[in-house]
């Protein structure tokens, strides 16, 4: 198989005109038309060592010589550029050009509409210098640094330990030392200053506003530009109204508090109530399929699936990741997905793939106190869930009073599509699923 396979391959470094020798080829053309996530140098393992053809990786890096320039990747369909962020080896190790850097060790990060992006080093060396700056935007393909596979490391020496009268430093970094050093001149005589009057006190009804000094300006980060600019694109697009109920909380989490530890014993995650507003979200969405629909110009298009984003709240922005099938899915399997995202977003690993799509949205405000809102529908989808934070409150049960934990629901929707019939009976649905959760295994 491994012969056949380079013989393929060697079949593929022809060109059809005069049978010339393709000198590049990208890594992501693979046997059999499939793409490959992994660095040339992997997929090229089964080439001759001795092989003189030139590998060219147009993801990772151009090479000239000794030298090696490190590109932005591709950055996905959708993404065609994004904002150099910073450079890793100044910001997180504080070092400098001239530092030593290994194969595939993130140099630079690259912020996009959606994710962050590592500009990874794809050879081992020197880095000689950055050709990009910080702020700077680049698309696919942009050096960012050039870097030295073969260069020594500058040796730093510490001040107590050089040599009196002995200058080490190179004429092309003194020179730059030089003009980087402020020039010492010699002190000027002051002239004595005059006492200056007082500024005219400002009348009462004029408004006394904060210095300039205490107020600072910064650039706003492309995930919340894209944000920003999506939610107002929803203001202005939808004819959103929102209706409430509230659920009574005492069956599911007497379920939880019941099951917990044998869920855990079981499937090795825990069980949370997101797993339960899922699967009431499901059986709603099956009751009213227009809440699952979206229109499209003039066309409204029905999804006969269930793909439930969740929103999640990260410390550079919303990032809203998908559960593909989850009318499929058991509770477990939703509780590990669910789990799984949450960990990828917040560290800044969640692939664009993982955020595309979604046929409707929850948002939970309650993980952060909030007691009520009006969640913002998140496009193209046509509605989105909005819980809240559980309040013990005095309710009325068999003609007593007592205590219960409850929450309230918000369901926003778009009145172009939906009407609030078929709003209010899937809030219903997604009310009387959690309140007794044994509707979901009698499909009641």
């Amino acid at each position: 198989m491994l012969k056949k396979h380079r013989k393929n391959f060697k079949n593929t470094l022809f060109l059809l005109r005069s049978n010339g020798h393709v000198r590049y080829f990208s890594y992501q053309i693979l046997l059999g038309g499939s793409i490959c996530a992994k660095p040339m140098r992997e997929t090229t393992t089964f080439l001759p060592r001795a092989s003189s053809y030139l590998l060219w990786s147009r993801s990772f890096a151009s090479e000239s010589g000794d030298l090696v320039d490190a590109v932005v990747p591709f950055m996905g369909e959708s993404i065609t550029d994004g904002t150099l962020a910073t450079f890793l080896k100044i910001m997180i190790f504080g070092t400098e050009p001239g530092d030593r850097v290994e194969v595939d060790e993130p140099i630079a990060q690259v912020e996009t509409d959606k994710v962050t992006i590592d500009v990874a080093s794809p050879e081992a060396g020197i880095i000689q210098k950055f050709i990009a700056e910080e702020g700077d935007t680049v698309t696919p393909g942009t050096k960012v640094a050039v870097i030295s596979k073969s260069a020594p490391a500058d040796t730093h020496v510490a001040p107590s330990d050089e040599k009196v009268g002995k200058d080490t430093t190179s004429p092309a970094k003194k020179e730059k030392f030089d003009k980087q050093m402020p020039k010492v001149e010699a002190p000027i005589k002051e002239k004595p200053k005059t006492p200056s009057l007082p500024p005219p006190k400002a009348s009462p009804s004029e408004p006394q506003l904060p210095p300039k000094e205490r107020e600072r300006r910064v650039p706003m980060p492309r995930l919340r530009k894209r944000v920003a600019t999506r939610l107002k694109d929803s203001q202005n697009t939808f004819a959103m109204l929102t209706t409430f109920n509230e659920v009574d909380m005492t069956n599911l989490m007497k379920l939880r508090s019941d099951y917990k530890d044998a869920f855990v014993e079981k499937h090795g995650v825990k069980l949370g109530l997101m797993s339960g507003f899922v699967k009431a979200a499901v059986s709603g969405l099956q009751n009213q399929p227009i809440i699952n629909a979206v229109i499209d110009g003039d066309d409204i298009i029905y999804r006969d699936y269930v793909d439930v984003s969740i929103a999640v709240g990260t410390p550079k922005g919303l990032v809203v990741p998908v559960i593909r099938n989850a009318d499929r899915m058991n509770f477990a399997e939703i509780e590990k997905e669910i789990n799984t995202l949450a960990k990828k977003a917040n560290n800044g690993t969640i692939s664009i793939d993982e955020m595309a799509g979604g046929t409707f949205t929850i948002s939970n405000g309650g993980v952060y106190g909030s007691l009520l809102s009006t969640p913002i529908i998140n496009p193209p989808q046509s509605a989105i869930l909005g819980m809240h934070s559980i309040v013990s409150r005095p309710m009325v049960v068999g003609g007593n009073i007592v205590p219960r934990p409850m929450m309230y629901v918000a369901l926003t929707y778009d009145h172009r599509l939906i009407d609030g019939r078929e709003a209010v009976f899937f809030l219903r649905r997604i009310k009387d699923v959690v309140e007794d959760p044994r509707r979901l295994l009698l499909d009641l």
